[in-house]
């Protein structure tokens, strides 16, 4: 064998690096065939002209791809379209309302909601039901979820559209389809993945099992803020959702923020009194003991939100304070996360909407008194309510969905149009 010399500055010599495999034709095509389903998408209502100045390639070649993606039923055209230009009318494209959808289970403590998104982005299937699963073993609350599941699994089959796949959204911390604790349902370890998947499979017997993930709720919760919400131009926020406890995540450029372990954004365990109250997770003083939906309706001495919301849009002291003192809270811890990351904005979704008229104020307050750019103005529009409320921040009806299972539906939808080849029949 042949032996290399070494280089004359003595460093020892490097092997050369094997070049990366080309693409082939079929790898290109199916990359492009996502790259217009996804513009299409976006687009919510398009022509093939306006995809390929977008996408950058010619007109025949979208042509092509388009009718690949209308055979599969991935598009439906509708109609013609004027530009007002000479010229022949183009055919209106759009994401197909039958065929691929996702399916998202959001399970809380005192509900569960269910909801089936088409690859348009629309609601088709939307339950929610309540339930108190902190009285029940995980195994049994993921079984009871999934029953619901398979309940609107067959609602989308009657309006012929065939989840790829489902998405849970659970309260706690998340990671490779493992609730490593979740507090407030008193979850440690809980294999949700494993367990929701053979439930929901015994349920369906003879049919192909839907492949399961799941994620945190506020994650799913804000990533429907951000698809779907009334955004604007924001790509960068904080998103806090109030339930029996708080959640929290992060968006930084239109992308979720996760940390190591997957983790970030558990501000309802920021300590912001350390010899507060005992919290469920073990520590004292957590911002949830102060502006969870719990302590909120203790501190009032209301039975529900809508009680506390009606109490303190009358003006009841109790109530106003309450609100205003959970405000306050919220206020200081948000400061911190504010004065770290600096986002475009903060939004408040779960019950907050619904007490925004007396929670805003004291929240917008306490921010601008403390961070420190002092960029932070009430009149800035920073704070800013989420576009749906919680099913616990409003009367539950049988028609209504999560923000968090619309958002976990969206991420099975993100998968399809990633590559929608994979999800053919």
């Amino acid at each position: 064998m042949r032996a290399e010399a070494a280089p004359e500055d003595g460093r020892t010599p490097v092997e050369p690096r094997p070049s990366e495999p080309k693409a082939d034709k079929a790898s290109v095509r199916r990359h492009n065939l996502s790259l217009v389903l996804r513009t299409v998408h976006e687009a919510g209502e398009t022509t093939r002209a306006a995809v390929a100045a977008r996408v950058g390639l010619t007109r025949a070649a979208v042509s092509s791809l388009v009718e690949q993606l209308l055979e599969q039923g991935f598009l439906v055209e509708s109609g013609k379209t004027f530009s007002g230009q000479a010229g022949r009318p183009g055919t209106v494209l759009k994401a197909a309302g039958t065929g691929p959808a996702g399916l998202g289970v959001e399970i809380n403590v005192d509900y569960v909601s269910v909801c089936v998104v088409d690859l348009a982005g629309a609601d088709r299937v939307r339950v929610t039901e309540p339930l108190d699963n902190r009285a029940a073993e995980p195994d049994a609350v993921l079984a009871r979820a999934a029953g619901i599941a398979a309940d609107a699994l067959r609602h989308a089959a009657e309006r012929e559209l065939r989840p790829a796949g489902v998405r849970l959204a659970l309260p706690g911390l998340v990671s490779s389809g493992t609730v490593h604790q979740a507090p407030n349902l008193g979850w440690n370890r809980v294999a949700a993945d494993r367990l929701f998947g053979a439930a929901l499979a015994a349920l369906r017997p003879g049919r192909p099992e839907l492949p399961v993930a799941s994620d945190n709720e506020a994650n799913a919760a804000a990533s429907a803020e951000l698809w779907f919400g009334a955004l604007g131009d924001v790509r960068s926020f904080l998103y806090l959702t109030g339930e029996i406890g708080v959640g929290g995540a992060i968006v930084v450029g239109g992308e979720l923020l996760r940390g190591a372990h997957g983790f970030a954004g558990e501000i309802g365990h920021l300590p912001v009194d350390a010899n507060g109250p005992l919290c469920r997770c073990g520590s004292r003083g957590c911002l949830e003991q102060y502006a969870g939906q719990a302590a909120l309706l203790r501190s009032a001495g209301a039975a529900d939100v809508e009680e506390l919301a009606r109490r303190a849009d009358a003006g009841e002291p109790r109530a106003v304070a309450a609100v205003e003192e959970a405000g306050r809270m919220l206020g200081l811890a948000l400061s911190g996360a504010v004065n770290l990351l600096d986002p475009e904005a903060v939004v408040l979704g779960g019950i907050y909407p619904r007490l925004m008229p007396r929670l805003g104020p004291s929240v917008d307050a306490e921010l601008a008194r403390r961070v420190v750019s002092g960029l932070w103005k009430p009149t800035a529009g920073r704070l800013r309510a989420a576009s749906a409320a919680s099913p616990a921040g409003r009367l539950r009806t049988a028609s209504a969905a999560s923000p968090a299972s619309r958002g976990a539906a969206a991420f099975v939808i993100r998968q399809v149009l990633t590559d929608p080849l994979s999800y053919t029949t």
